[in-house]
């Protein structure tokens, strides 16, 4: 067996006799080496005070600054069937053009006079009203005119009253005149009857007494009648005025009660009225939406809908469409740990995809193809995917973005921190510390805003 391990080449044969040894292990190889290394080391050393801008990056994509200006599908309120295509995918439309004509699927509104004739129920129910009102006023003249004959009818009445109980007075009178008479009559009568007896007066004058005495109490018992048909009179003009009360008080009380029926089917009617104008309202303006309408200015994306005859319900998107005019923006997505270090106004550089960009990360005046963008809000409540969500507006201050980028479109974004040295960046890298707090000088910035 072949003893190999304990044998050293190096020992038994001489390399630096050969003509590579003799390159590689002359003295001036070593030299130009060790310079190398120094300077190596000394660039490296200043290199790690040179300042290095800390960044905080986060991927997102274009969007738009305001809501209203931001792709959206167009529906319909109400279900339908497409029955006309006025416009391609890409052509631009004006506010109010029309996209689609539909038509109505639901039978009860299949009729096609169905407004005018929704019209012409309501103007007879108005004419209707009309009529209500009209009895409404010749019932009321009625109370009015029955309001007035029973005041005349209780004034006579009421005097008829105080005429019997004027007659009952003097009937009383007469009455007592009658009771006086009869006393006188008695008295004479029994004075001559006692002359008579004692021969003073004849018989006849006796007789003649008599005939008087029997006169006055016939008068009196004619004026007692007289008196009690009196009475009667009184209690008959009492019972009058409770008549007269009774009677036009029903009367009155039926006027009324046509005069509440009447206005109760007034208002019956009016109702129905105000009914039949919204009904009459809503079939016009849902004439109206049989014509789908451009809400902006815009292009059209996509028919989600496509072909004629085919139904769809209400509040399902049929078209989408581009606001022609935009204020571009850019959402980004960062970590929750970096969220306390993005304040209001805080300067960004974006990265669109399809614009070539050579980015230092630490060193943005040198890069190249990157343009500025400022924070304008951030998201108080994270986003589905674990991080908060970040709105970037173009910078005034530096070049604008390109004309052709759409909503949409990929961008990468770097928030400009601190200042510091590459060898605090690396030291901080190597611990997973992350970058430095800071405030803003202006107060101002710090204040964050809800994303609309």
């Amino acid at each position: 067996m072949l003893n190999i391990s304990n044998n050293q080449l190096n020992k038994s044969v001489d390399i630096t006799t050969t003509k590579s040894g003799k390159r590689v292990f002359h003295g001036r190889y070593y030299k130009y080496f060790n310079r190398f290394l120094a300077a190596f080391t000394i660039i490296g050393f200043i290199i790690l005070f040179l300042p290095w801008t800390q960044t905080i990056t986060g991927r997102g994509q274009v969007t738009t600054l305001t809501p209203d200006q931001r792709p959206q599908t167009i529906q319909s309120p109400i279900p339908g069937r497409i029955e006309t295509w006025f416009v391609r995918e890409g052509d631009f439309v004006a506010k109010g053009d029309t996209i689609i004509k539909i038509s109505e699927v639901k039978s009860e509104y299949f009729d096609p006079n169905l407004v005018k004739r929704t019209a012409q129920q309501r103007d007879a129910k108005a004419q209707s009203v009309g009529s209500y009102e009209e009895k409404v006023k010749a019932l009321n003249r009625q109370i009015s005119a029955l309001t007035n004959e029973r005041s005349l009818k209780l004034e006579q009445a009421k005097n008829k009253l105080l005429q019997s109980k004027l007659k009952v007075q003097s009937d009383s009178i007469d009455f007592e005149a009658a009771k006086t008479n009869k006393q006188i009559a008695q008295r004479q009568f029994d004075r001559t009857v006692a002359l008579q007896e004692e021969g003073f007066k004849a018989t006849r004058d006796v007789e003649d007494k008599r005939l008087k005495l029997q006169e006055t109490e016939a008068k009196l018992i004619s004026q007692e009648n007289k008196l009690l048909a009196s009475k009667n009179d009184v209690l008959n003009a009492q019972f009058e005025i409770s008549r007269v009360n009774a009677e036009y008080s029903d009367k009155i009380s039926k006027a009324q009660s046509d005069k509440f029926t009447a206005q109760s089917s007034q208002f019956d009617t009016e109702a129905q009225v105000s009914k039949l104008n919204s009904e009459y309202s809503n079939y016009k303006m849902r004439n109206d939406l049989m014509f789908v309408t451009a809400p902006y200015d815009g292009y059209i994306n996509k028919a989600i809908r496509g072909g004629v005859g085919q139904t769809f319900k209400e509040g399902e998107a049929l078209v989408g469409i581009m606001p022609a005019k935009v204020d571009l923006a850019v959402e980004t997505f960062v970590e929750p740990i970096d969220l306390p270090l993005l304040h209001i106004g805080e300067k960004v550089r974006v990265q669109f995809d399809g614009w070539p960009a050579i980015v230092f990360q630490g060193w943005p005046n040198a890069s190249y193809g990157t343009y500025g963008a400022k924070v304008v809000a951030v998201e108080n409540f994270i986003s589905d995917n674990g991080k908060f969500r970040v709105l970037l507006a173009p910078d005034e201050e530096d070049y604008k973005w390109p004309k052709d980028i759409r909503a949409g479109s990929g961008a990468f974004t770097m928030a400009l921190l601190e200042d510091v040295p590459i060898w605090f960046e690396l030291w901080r890298k190597l611990n997973g510390f992350p970058p430095n707090y800071y405030q803003p000088n202006d107060a101002t910035k710090t204040k964050t805003k809800k994303i609309i």
